[in-house]
């Protein structure tokens, strides 16, 4: 059996968020039945092959927890003869969409890992964000959470937020750390183009911080996480010792795994491949005994070698030299020899131990490093 991760995205939503890219919808739940159904036929088709077993699951959206948890009891229950013993099974969470019930069914299912989707700790910041929640709905589903056993649970946290100071974001990381989370991801809020809060931000309406506080909310977010026992492992990732995201290094080690779901993205034998993004097209397709699959592409040796490299250098632990000689057969330090001398020139990378990793100063600007490699 070949040992892969799975993630399975469920799209639905009770509000989208105003700076959301993500395929997801709302006012759609007409569709979680026929949803479901395709979605079930779909990891049908994976689990019948006999070739895959499970290390880690996923499953993500969207908000997976507003669905009937029989549904999510469904899905577990077509793919649990391929979860490997111990695997690590994570659920996406937004507060205020779950009660007692679906946790205990949760935790009765063997999901052993949970995500929430804070952002922020300011009620105002939230409603800014368009969040559905505030911090006392948060408080309340971490405390259910922990009362029914999960011991194993991230906060998702976003700064630059439009209105946000740094004494905010300091509040926001103190207080998340003093409840004892296992892990914690930070990401710098990304406007995109043609979400509703890229309009406010073009047209004035919002502003963001400049770069210079950007960079100075992130600095303290390594700082204040450090004390509370979260080392950073990743670019925007810190946990306490032994809770680093299993499935996410998947992503990051360059490994494989499969995704079901709409708009889904799967990476196994060298092929790229990715499912219809519209809700109704999935379903018909697998309606029609047809894969969902919106289209595909092969991944060259140059490529999958410097998505290694760029994958690899997110993590603190960064490369091995010697892994990446015997895989690609090559020579990393001669082949890389003027790029390595000026990264390390500008202190931006580190060459120690058999192994290339960033410095503080190269995480800052991890995409001008990345660059290099990719000329």
């Amino acid at each position: 059996m070949k040992s892969i991760g799975l993630y399975i995205h469920i799209p639905f939503c009770c509000k989208k968020c105003l700076y959301c890219d993500f395929n997801s919808y709302e006012n759609k739940e007409i569709y979680e039945k026929q949803y479901i159904d395709a979605l079930i036929k779909e990891l049908n088709y994976y689990i019948n092959q006999g070739i895959y077993s499970f290390k880690t699951v996923f499953i993500g959206g969207g908000t997976p927890t507003i669905i009937n948890p029989e549904n999510i009891a469904r899905i577990i229950g077509t793919i649990e003869k391929n979860i490997e013993k111990n695997a690590e099974i994570t659920i996406e969470c937004n507060p205020d969409t779950v009660d007692e019930r679906k946790v205990v069914l949760y935790k009765t299912m063997g999901i052993n890992r949970v995500s929430i989707g804070l952002q922020a700790w300011q009620d105002n910041l939230l409603k800014t964000l368009g969040r559905i929640h505030d911090r006392k709905d948060f408080i309340e589903s971490l405390n259910m959470f922990r009362k029914h056993g999960f011991t194993n649970i991230n906060v998702d946290l976003m700064f630059s937020l439009p209105n946000q100071t740094l004494e905010m974001w300091e509040e926001t990381l103190n207080n998340v750390c003093t409840l004892g989370v296992e892990h914690v991801s930070c990401y710098s809020l990304i406007v995109e183009e043609g979400t509703p809060i890229y309009q406010l931000i073009r047209t004035g309406k919002l502003r963001i911080p400049d770069d210079e506080t950007d960079r100075e909310m992130y600095s303290m977010a390594k700082e204040i996480l450090e004390r509370y026992g979260l080392r950073q492992y990743e670019i925007s990732n810190f946990s306490k010792v032994g809770f680093q995201c299993i499935h996410n290094l998947i992503y990051w080690n360059n490994e494989e795994y499969i995704g079901v779901g709409a708009g889904s993205h799967s990476k196994i034998n060298k092929i790229r491949f990715w499912n219809y993004h519209s809700i109704e097209e999935y379903i018909v397709s697998l309606k029609n005994n047809k894969l969902p699959v919106e289209d595909s592409e092969n991944i060259s040796s140059k490529e999958e070698f410097w998505e290694t490299i760029i994958l690899g250098l997110r993590l603190n632990i960064g490369l091995s030299i010697s892994e990446i000689n015997e895989k690609y057969k090559i020579d990393f330090i001669e082949q890389y020899r003027n790029t390595l001398n000026k990264l390390i020139r500008h202190q931006l990378i580190q060459v120690r131990d058999n192994r290339i990793s960033l410095t503080d100063k190269g995480r800052d600007i991890s995409n001008r490093v990345f660059v290099e490699f990719m000329d």
